[in-house]
């Protein structure tokens, strides 16, 4: 339960929303992900530090760069979560 309300308290910001968004689309680094939001990059690093806390989001190294994607078996196991609650209430 505790890692269930990590998971939304991370995806209850508008702008950590629109990165996971973002990155089920392709892959970005902080500075793609800074353009496409119109926010700093150290905004996007520290959202990105909260999603990746969450285990909402991977880094890979490429070169200079870390390129971020979706941890889609965090997803997985999330909207499995969500769906067993909606179960046991009815």
């Amino acid at each position: 339960m505790d890692k269930m309300l990590k998971v939304f308290k991370a995806l209850s910001d508008d702008n950590r929303f629109k990165i996971i968004n973002l990155l089920l689309q392709n892959n970005f680094c902080v500075m793609a992900l800074a353009k496409r939001l119109n926010i700093s990059e150290a905004a996007v690093s520290q959202h990105l530090k909260i999603l990746r806390e969450a285990e909402l989001v991977k880094g890979e190294k490429k070169g200079y760069y870390t390129h971020y994607t979706v941890n889609r078996d965090m997803l997985d196991n999330i909207s499995k979560c969500i769906k067993k609650m909606a179960d046991n209430n009815n």
